[in-house]
């Protein structure tokens, strides 16, 4: 669709705040492929469904997370930023997937079995086959490339057997995607518990260090890390905590692990977290400047949600109108 450039998709929920391993995880490198690759990048509104949603703070939260893309850099020009269920064309391409899919892969999804624990009063259809829709999210655009962080690389798996299923039975219809990830950052993990990835959703708010937290906030929380009993840094299996604080400095600094170690030698945790703390803080004090003056101007916001979707549908329309014709849907234009 595109000549010689590849396609690359990646959504994220508007379902609360977002973390800096949101950030470092995805947001902050997509802006990296609007140079070189056909870009869409989705607020992705319907997969935030399987959880009850309040429906004023579910719109709230998608105008903040569009706004939050183009904090991060994802200019409008280079890059098409839309809003899911604005373009129909992903819930019709779901219902078609969902009948190439099996119920045996969808039950050994890892992150339905995670959200099944936490919502145990509310395990719906949707919550199973939510991997689906996120595979007619991907496939709609004839994607090359879909950036991830690691516990979605399973998700990109399974679309890519549900493509090459549908390929096998009516060829040439959808490009197999492939899964990458950022070479660093790509899990970051609770500062209250290293043994488990930083959520949005944990009840301990010191786990958790969001883009938009105010700098007092980020340093305390940084402060009250959890590190281990000795007081030598460096990254290592046996020191979750500092590693993950390794981490986190390496990504916002770019300086490698070995110069971290180095620059913190003889000197200990109070330091080091300080010093994490104040090297986050820099590094979202613009984004979160930028995200404030886009925000206040809805009006802005919302002239870009139509236009994305209808660019967005534009080339969503082609790909579905491709699988229904071959599946033997009737087409009267």
């Amino acid at each position: 669709m595109f000549g010689d450039r590849k396609v690359t998709f990646s959504g994220v929920q508007p379902s609360g705040n977002l973390t800096i391993g949101n950030y470092l995880g995805a947001i902050r490198n997509f802006k990296e492929y609007s140079e070189q690759y056909k870009t869409f990048y989705c607020v992705v509104d319907e997969h935030a469904v399987t959880v009850r949603q309040t429906p004023a703070d579910l719109r709230r939260r998608t105008y903040e997370t569009l706004a939050l893309y183009m904090a991060c850099g994802l200019d409008p020009e280079k890059n098409t930023l839309y809003v899911q269920s604005m373009v129909h064309e992903h819930a019709e391409l779901a219902w078609i997937l969902n009948c190439f899919t099996m119920f045996g892969e969808l039950s050994r999804m890892t992150q339905f079995k995670d959200k099944s624990a936490r919502h145990a009063d509310n395990i719906n259809a949707g919550l199973f086959t939510y991997p689906v829709l996120m595979a007619a999210d991907i496939l709609l655009y004839q994607t090359d490339v879909v950036p991830v962080g690691v516990d979605q690389v399973q998700h990109v798996e399974l679309c890519r057997d549900i493509a090459n299923r549908f390929n096998q039975i009516h060829p040439d219809t959808f490009t197999v995607p492939e899964a990458v990830m950022p070479k660093s950052g790509k899990k970051i993990m609770s500062l209250a518990d290293p043994e488990k990835k930083m959520s949005k959703s944990d009840e301990n708010q010191n786990a958790v260090v969001y883009i938009l937290d105010d700098r007092d906030t980020i340093i305390r929380k940084f402060k009250r890390a959890v590190t281990d009993s000795g007081s030598e840094i460096r990254q290592d299996p046996q020191k979750a905590g500092v590693s993950n604080l390794i981490t986190i400095y390496s990504c916002f600094t770019g300086k490698t692990a070995e110069e971290i170690e180095r620059e913190f030698s003889g000197r200990g945790y109070g330091d080091f977290k300080l010093a994490v703390g104040e090297a986050t803080a820099d590094a979202l004090a613009p984004v979160q400047a930028e995200y404030r003056r886009l925000l206040a101007d809805k009006a802005m916001l919302e002239a870009q949600m139509k236009k994305g979707a209808e660019e967005a549908s534009y080339y969503a329309r082609r790909t579905l109108s491709k699988v229904q014709k071959k599946l033997g849907f009737v087409q009267i234009r």
